[in-house]
């Protein structure tokens, strides 16, 4: 049996979005969603570096935007799973939202939030 090592809750989350590498934009479409990342269709054409990206995107029928700093974990296929490396302010209250929608139980977030904050609040080993 396969251990699950995902961290945080995810749900299905169907939106057109971009993911930007340097001077680049590539249309992607968003299949699930995290606090700590996504899984979003691979778009043709490119290829997967070490470089990091940036995923943006519209909630439906708003004009709230979300934009997170990402970097690729894993590809299989035309998916492409990615990380959350870096988020601000707006973008992290309007995905609380849409996460504590989906969860159904608000209480949940400060766990998420926790285990968010702890991940990447570490320092780098020296």
């Amino acid at each position: 049996m396969m251990q699950e090592r995902r961290q945080f809750f995810r749900f299905l989350f169907e939106a057109s979005a971009t993911l930007t590498q340097q001077e680049t934009i590539w249309p992607t479409q968003i299949y699930d969603l995290s606090l700590n990342g996504a899984l979003v269709s691979k778009p043709e054409g490119m290829i997967v570096t070490s470089q990091p990206l940036t995923l943006d995107f519209s909630l439906n029928d708003s004009e709230i935007n979300i934009t997170m700093q990402v970097k690729v974990v894993h590809e299989r296929n035309t998916l492409l799973g990615l990380a959350c490396e870096h988020i601000d302010i707006d973008s992290i209250s309007h995905l609380r939202r849409i996460i504590e929608l989906n969860m159904g139980d608000t209480s949940k977030w400060d766990n998420e939030l926790n285990a968010f904050i702890e991940i990447h609040d570490k320092e780098p080993a020296a």
